[in-house]
């Protein structure tokens, strides 16, 4: 019986002399060495979005780097950012505003990167029932079901009868700077609605100033039941926790944030600066097993996403009934109850350049920061440039790109977009309210967002 240690070296013989064999096939300029560090431990969150971890260490694409990988679930977003900076985690599954805020110094305060991009789409915003029957006057019908996707001046009314009854209108979101904030924030100002703001610089850090909807954290499995419980009326979270909502019979999907934007750059892997100059090898080997999990959980039109939900499902992973999880991920997502749509792009995963990490995707990310005060006072465009420089990091991304190119086990017309972008994804007109971003001129787009800290605006 061939012993851990035995198992081991077999494999990393094994890893070293194909790689080697490529390289001199190919007479490559690229020769990647053996992982500096072997054994790892990262952090997730129970989401299905944290898929292309648990489909790497599944299907050996780790050890076939000579990779090592403990996964383990963390209790919350913050113990997560926290653990992966004190060392504890040596790197995570993280929302893609947390490596940013951490290097701007919002919150905390470290210099985080991240070489890849996990996935796009994946998250919803759901209301209660009550909220919902109260919503639906105001929803446009066709055949009898509502029309898609649902503007948040269906809302409007209800928060203002909430007004006029002096009582305050909640909903949760899983972190300050989480893609399901800003998300919940721009579907709300986008129907009128203004979410808050924060003030760091005074010391508020709640997010609520001047706000017509009160937003809380709250972390994504307890989402369902703080609002069975009442103490909010609606949220926006990733999946399984809006299809949970529906299964249980307390509220309803209004919107997915494919419909707030489409095909828009989700979850993160986040690691820290000094681990990169420290264990380069061993990094760029993380990235290129996460790009082949990747591509296996969207190869082929979602063939293997049955199967992907079954190791989902189990409970040192997501936890949820795979139903609950099917629903989402094999290409349809449920509204309210028996109103299943076609959602083939609710999870992306690896088309559409999905997993190489855009510098306009981090820009977006501090345009909504200082939009909402988070960043507290006016940058020019080149500071935003800048820090997504300093922390989205496509020339580690590359490297992996190459090596599995040398490796033979993925082909160069797979990464086009790659080899031809300059990080920017150009001028994309595809938000729900129909606004256009450049990543090239943040301070533009920020003005051009009619609810929002403006130019040298200060609270």
């Amino acid at each position: 019986m061939m012993t851990q240690t035995g198992r081991r070296t077999f494999i990393k013989k094994t890893v070293l002399a194909m790689a080697a064999t490529f390289a001199f096939a190919s007479n490559s300029v690229y020769a990647l060495g053996d992982p500096e560090k072997e054994d790892l431990k990262f952090g997730f969150i129970k989401l299905t979005d944290m898929a292309p971890l648990a489909i790497a260490y599944e299907k050996g694409y780790f050890e076939d780097e000579g990779l090592y990988v403990q996964l383990e679930a963390q209790a919350n977003w913050k113990v997560l950012l926290d653990r992966v900076i004190d060392g504890q985690l040596d790197g995570a599954h993280m929302l893609a505003g947390q490596p940013i805020a951490a290097t701007i110094g919002y919150g905390t305060k470290a210099n985080v990167i991240t070489p890849i991009s996990m996935d796009l789409n994946g998250n919803a915003i759901t209301v209660s029932n009550k909220t919902w029957e109260e919503m639906k006057p105001h929803v446009a019908m066709k055949d009898g079901k509502p029309e898609h996707p649902i503007s948040a001046a269906a809302l409007k009314p209800v928060v203002e009868a909430y007004k006029d009854a002096g009582k305050p209108f909640k909903m949760g979101m899983v972190f300050p700077v989480s893609t399901h904030n800003y998300e919940l924030r721009y579907w709300l100002a986008a129907g009128g609605l203004k979410p808050g703001y924060y003030a760091p610089h005074k010391g508020d850090t709640a997010g609520t100033l001047d706000a017509d909807v009160l937003l809380s954290v709250t972390p994504p499995p307890q989402m369902p039941s703080t609002m069975e419980a009442g103490t909010i009326e609606g949220y926006c979270v990733g999946e399984p926790w809006n299809q949970q909502a529906v299964f249980k019979g307390i509220g309803v999907p209004v919107i997915s944030d494919n419909s707030i934007q489409k095909n828009n750059p989700e979850k993160v892997f986040g690691l820290r600066e000094d681990f990169y100059k420290e264990y380069p090898n061993t990094t760029i080997r993380i990235v290129k097993a996460m790009i082949r999990a990747a591509k296996w959980l969207d190869e082929e039109n979602n063939k293997n996403r049955p199967e992907a939900v079954k190791i989902l499902s189990q409970s040192h992973y997501v936890g949820a009934d795979y139903k609950v999880i099917a629903n989402s991920m094999t290409g349809t997502f449920e509204y309210e109850k028996g109103d299943k749509r076609s959602e083939p792009d609710f999870n992306v995963f690896f088309r559409y350049n999905a997993t190489y990490p855009y510098y306009s995707d981090a820009v977006w990310y501090m345009t909504q920061m200082r939009r909402w005060g988070q960043i507290s006072d006016y940058k020019p465009d080149s500071w935003y440039q800048d820090m997504a420089k300093k922390v989205y990091r496509p020339d580690i991304y590359k490297k992996a790109v190459e090596a599995l190119i040398e490796d033979g086990v993925m082909e160069k017309s797979e990464f086009k977009e790659v080899f031809a972008t300059d990080g920017y994804r150009g001028v994309q007109d595809d938000f729900m309210d129909g606004i256009p971003y450049d990543g090239r001129k943040p301070n533009a787009y920020i003005d051009s967002l009619k609810i929002g800290l403006k130019g040298k605006d200060t609270l």
